[in-house]
């Protein structure tokens, strides 16, 4: 038979378990409904013909949206340089910022300053960003343009050439973007025990062997982090392209979140506008999948 002491220490644990819960459980409730709601809208006006300024309100219209984006050329369009745009740019700002921070975390010097320069172009804002290459690369008054011509090299017109527009969109984007994963690797870098390094110096593996038996095996989860996270971003582009090329020449750099703002948005048809997000949403679940996929079964 229990004692009193004995209930009431089962008393005191029983609310200390359930006490954590209790104190998360508003937030957590807030969170769902401001998660769910706008979710649930947009899948419901995805299946109507919802226009904000038709006195008649949303007007059940089924898979008409959803079949009108794949007989549409500009949308097909759209959504194929944005899965390009994603997995180049992807590529290479893990590559390069992997390399960044590899070299910069074997610096014995200037580690502060090189990392404070690094992470600059990443501190300013997309629209920001845009507006400098602007600049920078007009074809009137640009300064990289007035390199070329000094060294009597061809000069282009950046954002307005089929040949050169989608190119310098993905550079842009690499500029800026590159350092959040060379942040990102570089902190993961530090969780590698410097010991197995030595180890493999005396047992005379090079640098290359370094890299691939111990480098790589204790960063990769963070690695997959990367991806993940420079894929949804890099889908999402909409800023350059809005504001450097608007989807042009010829569609070159149309996005889909572009298509999304031009036909959904800024016509206010947002049962249209909703159609495009749930397609959006479900390419970069997708995409997300294989690297969640590769990263559970690379764990067992």
């Amino acid at each position: 038979m229990q004692t009193k002491s004995q209930m009431r220490f089962k008393t005191i644990k029983s609310k200390d378990r359930w006490f954590p819960s209790a104190m998360t459980m508003p937030t957590a409730i807030l969170l769902a409904v401001m998660s769910l709601f706008p979710l649930l809208f947009t899948l419901y006006y995805s299946f109507t013909d919802y226009y904000y300024l038709s006195k008649d309100g949303a007007q059940w219209s089924g898979l008409a949206n959803f079949i009108r984006l794949v007989k549409d050329a500009y949308f097909r369009q759209a959504v194929w340089n944005t899965v390009k745009f994603t997995v180049i740019c992807t590529i290479v700002e893990t590559s390069l910022g992997l390399a960044i921070a590899i070299f910069v975390h074997g610096m014995r010097r200037g580690k502060k300053a090189m990392r404070t320069l690094l992470l600059l172009p990443y501190l300013l804002p997309s629209v920001t960003v845009a507006l400098i290459w602007q600049i920078m690369l007009s074809g009137n008054y640009g300064i990289i343009n007035g390199l070329l011509k000094t060294l009597g090299l061809p000069v282009f017109n950046w954002f307005f050439d089929v040949k050169t527009a989608f190119g310098t969109i993905v550079f842009i984007d690499i500029w800026q973007s590159t350092p959040f994963v060379f942040l990102l690797m570089y902190a993961t870098l530090q969780g590698v025990p410097e010991s197995q390094y030595e180890a493999a110096r005396l047992d005379g593996a090079g640098k290359w062997k370094q890299f691939l038996h111990i480098t790589l095996p204790s960063i990769k989860g963070g690695l997959f982090i990367c991806l993940l996270l420079r894929t949804i971003d890099t889908f999402r582009l909409f800023e350059k392209v809005n504001i450097l090329t608007k989807g042009g020449p010829s569609n070159t750099t149309a996005t889909i979140t572009q298509y999304l703002y031009l036909n959904g948005i800024r016509s206010l048809k947002f049962g249209f506008g909703s159609a495009m997000a749930v397609v959006m949403t479900v390419l970069v679940f997708a995409l997300s999948a294989l690297y969640i996929r590769k990263a559970l079964s690379s764990e067992k």
